[in-house]
Order: structure tokens, then C-alpha cells, then sequence
């Protein structure tokens, strides 16, 4: 998929996505997306790529981002999608009642939680 401008979500990615070897351990390579947040046109476009290939899913009532960064992108997705959004967050950073899911990352585990009534079936 590409931008009016031509350019591709690979493109802006290729172009403003830093990686940063060997953080936050040994053998990690961590991608950041701040040069891509800080110019307007890349992000904006960018976000326009998210929102079409959201939109090419069908009607979308809710955008969930997982923090951080997930939050920065997903709520500008939900906007253009005129949808709802949701955040996952770290566990025990959320009050009442939640869903919980764990998983692995390449140096460890991690938890995300959601309210239980952020999402309607």
C-alpha cells in the first residue's frame, strides 16, 4: 500500500525507524519509532497506511494499542476509523476488574491487561 506521494508503510519505516542494538539487553534490537512520531508528513502518513489496512477489515467499532507506543499510534487510527479506542496496558496499571494475557519476549515475559467492559462482543 502506498501514500498519495507514493510512498510505501515499508518505505516510511525504512526511512525514519531507528534501530538501536543491544537494548534494553545483549542481542536485542530495539526499534525506535520517535524520528517517525517527530515529522508530521512521515506520521501522518503512516497513520493513514494503519487506518486503510483497518478499514480493509470490515466495519472496526474499536482500535486497541498496546503501551506505549501503541497508544500514540492507535488513537489517531481509531479517529480516522471513527471508531472507539481501547488501551492495553502493563499489568496493575488499570483499576477494577480486568482481562489479563500473558506472553514472551525475546528477554523475558510480560503481562497486558484490559478493562472486562472495554469491549462489547
Amino acid at each position: 500500500m502506498t501514500t498519495s506521494s507514493g510512498r510505501s508503510a515499508h518505505d516510511l519505516l525504512q526511512q525514519w525507524v531507528r534501530t538501536v542494538p543491544d537494548w534494553p539487553e545483549p542481542g536485542v534490537s530495539f526499534r525506535d519509532l520517535t524520528p517517525l512520531f517527530a515529522d508530521a508528513q512521515a506520521f501522518a502518513a503512516f497513520i493513514g497506511h494503519l487506518a486503510a489496512a483497518g478499514a480493509g477489515l470490515g466495519p472496526v467499532d474499536v482500535a486497541v494499542g498496546i503501551e506505549a507506543r501503541g497508544f500514540i499510534l492507535g488513537a489517531p487510527v481509531a479517529d480516522r476509523l471513527g471508531a472507539g479506542f481501547v488501551p492495553l496496558r502493563k499489568a496493575g496499571k488499570l483499576p477494577g476488574t480486568v482481562r489479563a494475557a500473558s506472553y514472551d519476549l525475546e528477554y523475558g515475559q510480560a503481562t497486558l491487561e484490559v478493562h472486562a467492559d472495554a469491549i462489547a462482543p
